[in-house]
């Protein structure tokens, strides 16, 4: 049986329906500070998701209904690279996979995020196993958590959202495995 989607690789043709899809206030609900209001926004984030597949062989992936329609949103998993504080070794470099998922509000709760992460852990398994797949969300979006839970990430962490405009909010870290203190350090950056 056909899958119900097409995923693709991300390409420049494809910033209109992404400057839209990350611009409506409606996807960002949970997180308004992290709506993008400006196209170079989005181009920028769409360069860095291109280069994912490059660099990595693996990356978040456009989703579409049927080949040649409309984006849908973008899912998949891209390695970040962040480097950290070590006065032993001062280019230490922490890296792993970020599981990340956004999809129109209209397309929202049809399973596409559960399905589409699950090909995308098992797609970074297989592509650098060394490294651990995370998805970090803030603590209200249950939606999101649901998510991460399903395709079988657990709560590896909890704390204050360094940074977040909300003094109050809380980010959750799940895991494919238990994290080191600087695997964890990494996804808290």
């Amino acid at each position: 049986m056909a899958e119900p989607f097409v995923l693709d690789r991300p390409g420049l043709e494809d910033l209109d329906e992404i400057f839209e899809i990350y611009g409506d206030p409606r996807v960002w609900t949970h997180f308004p500070s992290g709506r993008m209001i400006k196209r170079e926004e989005a181009e920028a984030y769409l360069l860095t998701r291109i280069a994912d597949w490059e660099i990595d062989g693996l990356g978040s992936w456009i989703v579409r209904e049927s080949e040649g329609g409309p984006v849908l949103g973008m899912c998949g998993c891209g390695v970040r690279r962040m480097p950290l504080v070590d006065e032993w070794n001062p280019d230490r470099i922490e890296a792993y996979w970020n599981l990340g998922y956004r999809f129109r509000p209209e397309v929202q709760g049809r399973g596409y995020a559960s399905e589409i992460s699950r090909l995308a852990i098992a797609r970074a398994q297989e592509v650098k196993p060394e490294l651990p797949v995370i998805a970090y969300l803030l603590e209200h979006n249950e939606a999101s958590r649901k998510v991460a839970e399903k395709v079988g990430l657990s709560l590896q962490y909890r704390v204050p959202d360094a940074g977040n405009p909300d003094p109050q909010a809380m980010r959750l870290v799940f895991a494919d495995r238990t994290l080191t203190g600087t695997q964890l350090a990494a996804a808290l950056i």
